[in-house]
């Protein structure tokens, strides 16, 4: 699925515009195989020269022996829903939310995300919920092209398989909506994420405020649409991706067979294995796994499955995604690289690792040539402390 065409579409689609020069000077560089002290220089948005060395040259910003580092690219987060709905049932209006969502990203130091939108709706009256992603991505792609984000957007078409229009919302995207990731998403309850019901039930009741019975209902409402659609949509998802030109990922994988049968579908990384077996089999497939930074952060997965620390430890972690925090995401990189005694390949996981998974060659890493995406940073403890955004050169934060 990473083919060149996904690789070449996706890098020409610069955002915003390009800043002339910005040089920083007197910082520890973060490579990607070593941290030099050293200075940097942006040019037309691009990185123009890097050079070795402590000195401070006229015009150079004096960074003081911070980090310097590229920008943090996240493949899946849920924070745009969580804007354009910050409470059950309430609509937010969608540009403030667009808006605040990119200001956010930034402020925490990602300059590329794929926005991660939910495609497959169920019509039920307790727990449904209908379509949106196609006039959100509407919004989203008018937004970018006004050139109002501080950051580089593209999107990630979450493949509900267990829903009743899967395939019907995805026919109404094609190669031109810059549909970076298709991933398949299985919330059939029993397996996968949810294979602990309990974990299942205090989501879903907190949420919706079901009762018992309509618990159940949902459950035995989601089984069903499961039986009668999985096949069918797991085929149509991976043949839709494959329309659009999009890396496809898996979505909780859990054993050996699942990861066996993403990988006969052609996936490109997994996103949160739910056990290290799982991990194991993508790994022999050449799969690369994704983790979430929250459950890094917190020291476990908060629904029980494997830890994101287990993973490191292994040598199995490739790619961090900070999920449903964005701010976790630097937070647990600099975790990982304490825990691996190797910063290099710590920020690798969340800037050229995610970038080569979602076909992106024009970031990603400090090198001649790559976009000016990079970002500025010190530590007070064991906590970074974020001192700078740049976007093709740009200050965003």
């Amino acid at each position: 699925m990473n083919s060149p065409f996904i690789s070449n579409r996706l890098a020409a689609a610069h955002d915003g515009t390009a800043a002339e020069v910005l040089h920083l000077a007197n910082a520890q560089l973060v490579l990607p195989e070593q941290v030099m002290t050293g200075q940097i220089v942006i040019a037309d948005g691009k990185i123009d020269r890097i050079q070795e060395g402590d000195d401070v040259p006229v015009g150079a910003v004096d960074c003081q022996g911070d980090y310097v580092m590229p920008g943090l690219v996240e493949l899946h987060t849920d924070n745009l829903e969580r804007h354009i709905e910050p409470r059950p049932e309430v609509d937010w209006p969608h540009l403030p939310a667009l808006l605040a969502h990119d200001a956010e990203l930034a402020s925490t130091g990602i300059t590329t995300v794929f926005d991660a939108l939910r495609v497959g709706s169920i019509h039920n009256a307790n727990t449904g919920y209908g379509p949106y992603a196609r006039k959100l991505a509407d919004e989203l792609l008018e937004t970018r092209a006004a050139g109002h984000f501080k950051i580089s957007h593209f999107l990630h078409l979450r493949a509900e398989i267990c829903s009743e229009t899967l395939l019907e919302e995805m026919a109404t995207f094609g190669p031109e909506d810059r549909v970076g990731i298709v991933s398949l998403m299985d919330h059939t309850p029993g397996q996968r994420q949810f294979r602990d019901l309990t974990a299942l039930r205090t989501y879903v009741m907190k949420k919706r405020g079901l009762n018992d019975i309509e618990f159940a209902e949902h459950v035995a409402n989601l089984k069903t649409l499961q039986a009668r659609f999985g096949d069918k949509h797991q085929a149509g998802a991976v043949a839709e991706a494959r329309r659009y030109g999009a890396v496809l990922a898996s979505h909780d994988d859990t054993t050996a067979d699942q990861v066996n049968a993403s990988a006969a579908n052609g996936v490109g990384f997994a996103e949160f294995p739910t056990t290290r077996e799982a991990a194991a089999a993508c790994r022999s497939h050449g799969i690369a796994v994704m983790m979430g930074a929250p459950n890094l952060v917190r020291g476990g997965s908060h629904s029980g499955n494997v830890a994101a620390r287990e993973l490191a430890d292994a040598g199995m972690l490739n790619i961090i995604s900070s999920d449903y925090v964005p701010a976790a995401l630097l937070l647990s990189a600099f975790q990982l690289a304490d825990l691996w005694g190797n910063l290099s390949a710590a920020i690798s996981c969340v800037s050229r690792n995610p970038a080569k998974a979602a076909g992106l060659t024009d970031r990603g890493s400090l090198a001649i040539g790559q976009r000016g995406d990079v970002i500025r940073v010190s530590r007070v403890g064991n906590t970074p402390l974020l001192r700078g955004v740049w976007s093709q050169g740009n200050r965003v934060a």
